[in-house]
């Protein structure tokens, strides 16, 4: 049975007690600012899997301070590339401890007609699931793991860097001629889905999360 802290008329009306950083909204601009002040160079190489019903492509494209991030792009085979208004996309990201593992292992989201892009977790993989992308930015001291990893400054902490990426993860699917710059979702479990509610507050093209 599932335990409350409040009752759930409580809970519904509930407001947290945090409040905003005066700052905050200036971190993040300044923040994508400087990351989009780096080419959006991104790649696109044709990956092989041996699948029918999808193709696949090897990403790499610039993240936090123009650093290489990778990830997977799945399109639907039987696609009209006619088409001028292009695929809709689902953009993933991962959960805690996890990349953007092997190619094989999502393609739900292609299956269904959908383009869906993978976004690999700066320093993160092989906990459950293979990752490429290493976080070449040092940090401070911190408790094992990723969430305390140079907490001690909001510029040097480690989610800042993965934020950043997530949202250059979105400028890069927007710009690939055969997807629909105005249909992009967000998604994710776990960390994914605490990564995917910053993205859709950061980039004000999310359509969806």
């Amino acid at each position: 049975m599932v335990q409350y802290d409040l009752p759930l008329a409580e809970l519904q009306s509930y407001v947290s007690s945090a409040t905003e950083p005066a700052d905050l909204d200036a971190f993040w601009a300044k923040t994508l600012e400087q990351a989009r002040s780096h080419p959006l160079d991104v790649r696109w190489e044709p990956f092989p899997t041996g699948l029918v019903a999808i193709d696949t492509y090897d990403v790499t494209f610039p993240g936090f301070d123009g650093q290489p991030v990778r990830g997977w792009l799945h399109l639907p085979r039987q696609r009209d590339r006619a088409n001028s208004r292009g695929l809709p996309t689902v953009i993933q990201y991962h959960g805690y401890g996890g990349g953007r593992g092997r190619p094989h292992e999502t393609m739900l989201w292609a299956v269904a007609g959908y383009a869906h892009f993978v976004m690999d977790t700066r320093g993160q993989g092989g906990r459950w699931s293979v990752g490429d992308t290493p976080d070449p930015v040092g940090s401070g001291p911190s408790h094992s793991g990723f969430l305390t990893r140079g907490i001690d400054d909001p510029h040097d902490y480690f989610y800042r860097r993965v934020f950043t990426d997530a949202v250059r993860a979105v400028d890069a699917v927007r710009s690939h001629p055969e997807l629909d710059p105005e249909r992009v979702a967000v998604m994710g479990g776990s960390q994914g889905g605490g990564i995917s509610l910053a993205v859709a507050a950061l980039h004000p093209d999310v359509q969806a999360v």
